[in-house]
């Protein structure tokens, strides 16, 4: 049967996350339903990247199996079914193999912080008007980048084989007055990009030295570490795969 990969952009805000859950509102299940609409035929997607309640996408993708016919008008016609907030923004076919999570080879993430009151970044963005050192930020960052187990920055309620993961970015950048964690890694574990921000910036505020952070890290004890920055600033930004896998 074909196999096709669907991209797709969103604002999570209305959601209670990426996959289906029973008697909740998701991304997966807004999907599936428009799909059901246009074609006529009930399907089951499989996403590449889960994301919590309240977060964004640039990016993510879905893999299905469907023996129909895909239109030329798809795109059009799916997204006039779609709610505002959610955008497919492309249809590929692929080998009947292609796993949409098992072929990702990296995922990157920003997380949105803005210092001076702005109400058009409310849902988008974290409010933090706290002073921060920059620097120290910026060294833990690169701290990051030296380890590989991120036991400390998951969450208890996860049924992972492994916590390592392989960190090929981890920077600060300040971006049209909004201050962004960028991280990209070949995999993540749930809550990990929120606990490693929130855990940063007790560092920025200095509530914690970098020589803790690195005791954090180490611990590999997730009550070390903080989570307590809110979903709406974390953006999935994209999903890579290999070429020759989507063309």
């Amino acid at each position: 049967m074909p196999r096709y990969f669907l991209e797709l952009a969103y604002k999570g805000t209305n959601y209670s996350g990426f996959q289906s859950q029973l008697n909740a509102n998701t991304i997966q299940s807004e999907i599936e339903k428009a799909f059901s609409i246009f074609q006529r035929a009930e399907i089951s997607m499989t996403g590449s990247s889960r994301t919590d309640a309240g977060v964004h996408a640039r990016q993510n993708f879905f893999h299905f199996d469907y023996d129909g016919i895909i239109s030329h008008d798809f795109l059009y016609k799916i997204n006039a079914i779609l709610p505002s907030d959610i955008v497919v923004k492309n249809i590929f076919l692929v080998s009947s193999e292609a796993h949409s999570r098992f072929d990702a080879i990296a995922r990157e993430y920003n997380y949105y912080l803005y210092r001076q009151k702005d109400p058009f970044l409310k849902e988008t963005a974290y409010y933090f008007p706290y002073k921060l050192d920059m620097g120290k930020m910026e060294e833990a960052a690169n701290i990051i980048k030296e380890y590989a187990d991120f036991t400390s920055f998951s969450k208890r309620n996860t049924q992972v084989k492994t916590f390592k993961c392989q960190i090929m970015e981890s920077r600060w950048l300040l971006e049209d007055n909004k201050l962004i964690y960028n991280v990209k890694a070949n995999r993540f574990l749930r809550g990990m990009v929120r606990a490693l921000t929130a855990t940063m910036l007790k560092v920025g505020t200095g509530k914690i030295p970098l020589d803790q952070f690195r005791k954090i890290i180490e611990a590999k004890d997730c009550t070390k570490a903080s989570f307590a920055v809110p979903a709406h600033g974390l953006f999935l930004m994209k999903v890579e795969y290999n070429k020759e896998l989507i063309t």
